[in-house]
């Protein structure tokens, strides 16, 4: 076997054997329109010939552009990657990337620190999924020139958005359950900060937005989140959360007769653990989830939810982050995508006591 390496071919070995100078054959790969189709097509056969391949790395950086759009994750890649709803909004992301020409580059926490990520992400933008993006790390991006998009991200600050509209989609399900008689309810919500108070008051997140909405639903009935009635448990947001949370709930508010999700996922886990443990829902105790996957409608009994559809959330985010590189949108632009709600067998009613 011969242990000597073949010369990978050049740009000046294709010039040579094509007749054609260097700087032809760099616009054929860079940038034919300027130069007619037979000039182009006679260098990428010879090119082809020759067994001859652009380095990336070194096209990115002669056109100072990676030509990928970054997907940057709050958590680990297990925790994310285990929740359909995003992967739905990664889905979306990658149609559009696909369409562009783009790779998708999946950016986890680096050495659990997503400043660090953001330090030495090689990509043209960036989106951020139901993050609170911390001033340092707007500062890094602002720094190196990195568009951003944030998807289900804090509508106040200056970052182009997409969103449905968080606190009357939680409102508008927990009126449905209000109506239906429940008054002892166990909300799971989607973040340990949620109901503490080292948040502060002018970060509305998400996870904030659903409990204002959850409060004035209540407020109509006489009741607010700090109700004895009223029983709050954080969780992961996976389905194996869902399911160890089942004890805990009755442990917790023994006369529980609805549980009110942030995800689907987690109700999901939930009802499939009642189902193990022979409690019927929704004689037993009502569920209602956040998302409308297509789980939701596969599982017995079907889950009552909020549609929100991660899929055109991921598409209109990752089309609002083209327009932003290419100068063709403001700083804060934001999108509203409709919500509604879908009652199904999951949630019963029950006597107003």
């Amino acid at each position: 076997m011969n242990d000597i390496k073949r010369k990978r071919p050049t740009i000046k070995d294709i010039a040579k054997a094509s007749g054609f100078s260097k700087t032809s054959v760099s616009f054929a790969f860079n940038d034919p329109k300027r130069l007619s189709s037979e000039t182009v097509e006679k260098i990428m056969d010879t090119a082809k010939q020759l067994g001859y391949f652009p380095d990336p790395l070194a096209r990115n950086l002669s056109l100072q552009k990676h030509f990928s759009i970054g997907f940057l994750l709050p958590q680990n890649i297990n925790h994310t990657m285990n929740n359909p709803y995003i992967l739905k909004v990664i889905e979306g992301i990658s149609q559009v990337c696909e369409e562009k020409n783009y790779t998708l580059t999946i950016i986890p926490p680096l050495n659990q620190s997503v400043i660090e990520a953001v330090k030495h992400a090689a990509v043209d933008g960036l989106i951020t999924m139901g993050m609170d993006l911390k001033n340092q790390i707007v500062e890094i991006l602002e720094q190196r020139n990195i568009p951003l998009i944030a998807i289900d991200g804090n509508p106040s600050q200056v970052i182009p958005t997409v969103n449905i509209n968080d606190k009357s989609a939680a409102y508008d399900i927990m009126k449905e359950v209000l109506k239906r008689g429940h008054r002892n309810i166990t909300i799971i919500s989607l973040s340990e900060d949620l109901f503490s108070d080292k948040v502060s008051s002018a970060i509305q997140t998400v996870p904030m937005l659903r409990r204002n909405g959850y409060e004035k639903a209540l407020e109509e009935y006489g009741m607010s989140l700090k109700d004895e009635r009223i029983n709050i448990i954080l969780s992961e947001c996976t389905f194996e959360d869902g399911q160890a949370l089942c004890d805990k709930v009755f442990d917790e508010q023994p006369d529980v007769t609805c549980v009110v999700t942030m995800s689907d996922i987690v109700a999901i886990g939930l009802l499939y653990q009642l189902r193990h443990e022979n409690i019927c829902v929704p004689e037993k105790l009502s569920v209602v989830g956040f998302d409308n996957l297509l789980e939701s409608k596969l599982i017995s009994p079907r889950l009552t939810t909020v549609d929100q559809p991660g899929l055109d959330k991921g598409i209109q985010g990752t089309k609002l982050l083209f327009n932003y590189i290419e100068g063709t949108i403001s700083e804060n632009t934001r999108i509203e995508i409709p919500y509604k709600v879908i009652v199904r067998e999951s949630l019963g009613e029950v006597d107003v006591k």
